[in-house]
């Protein structure tokens, strides 16, 4: 954001919950294809609620529970249980399946969450977790710089002065200023997760690695499937680019997420 003499210049987010929840549907729709009726169901970094809603809604008995410092805290749908991110808030042996939607990668201590969620499965019990795939790592580091292109070519017909007056000149110094500092701030493409770089990523959330990780946590791999739409972390085209022309292109270009049916071995 600047500050011109003749107001505010603010680089608008573009980010959309709304849309996040279209995506969010498309892969609820396969998950629900791997769970039975009825059961209890815990979801593990819940976020607004909207897919445990979508649970309830469809007749699942649902905790859910999440950070108490999530980005979604004030557009919560479903009531989201605080926990410290560590240690599960319930009883051994309470939960007919655990769920998880592209939350493993940002846990630290992703062992101790593992044996917590071992503790808190029934006998017979199982996981469906949703994970970004390495396409969808590689193709947001593209999308990084795209959107940094669309954001200065966005504010570069503001760099002519309108007029000559002291005024004018301030208000196209202040866009440039903008213009340096939003370059700046797009220069490095940050990790999503809590480990490794950018580069990095593409590797540590491939099918390959996560199977690993699964097998040294003494977890069965039952499945690990594309969920076949392709999407980035950027949302460049957003919603302009629909959902079947995202499932087409995930063919070519890789799906964005994975869903993995693990459990204990």
């Amino acid at each position: 954001m600047a500050q011109g003499r003749s107001g505010t210049i603010r680089l608008e987010s573009v980010f959309s919950v709304e849309f996040l929840h279209v995506i969010r549907e498309f892969e609820y729709g396969k998950v629900v294809e791997r769970l039975s009726p009825g059961i209890r169901i815990l979801e593990i970094g819940g976020g607004t609620g909207y897919q445990a809603k979508r649970l309830k809604e469809d007749g699942y008995v649902v905790d859910s529970i999440d950070m108490p410092d999530s980005n979604y805290v004030g557009q919560l749908e479903f009531p989201v249980q605080p926990y410290d991110g560590r240690n599960i808030p319930f009883p051994d042996d309470s939960f007919d399946v655990v769920f998880s939607s592209n939350v493993l990668e940002h846990v630290l201590d992703l062992p101790y969450l593992q044996a917590e969620i071992k503790r808190v499965l029934k006998p017979g019990g199982y996981c469906v977790h949703l994970m970004p795939s390495g396409a969808w790592r590689f193709w947001t580091n593209m999308a990084h710089y795209t959107e940094l292109v669309q954001r200065l070519l966005g504010l570069a017909p503001r760099l002519l002065p309108k007029g000559f007056s002291k005024s004018a000149r301030s208000d196209a110094m202040s866009v440039l200023r903008l213009m340096v500092s939003t370059a700046k701030h797009y220069a490095i493409v940050p990790r999503h997760g809590e480990t490794g770089n950018a580069l990095t990523e593409i590797k540590t959330f491939s099918s390959r690695h996560w199977r690993e990780h699964f097998t040294n946590q003494l977890f069965t791999v039952d499945e690990a499937t594309a969920v076949g739409l392709f999407y980035t972390g950027h949302m460049v085209l957003g919603p302009r680019l629909s959902l079947k022309s995202r499932q087409k292109a995930s063919k070519w270009l890789g799906s964005a997420c994975v869903i993995y049916v693990v459990r204990p071995a």
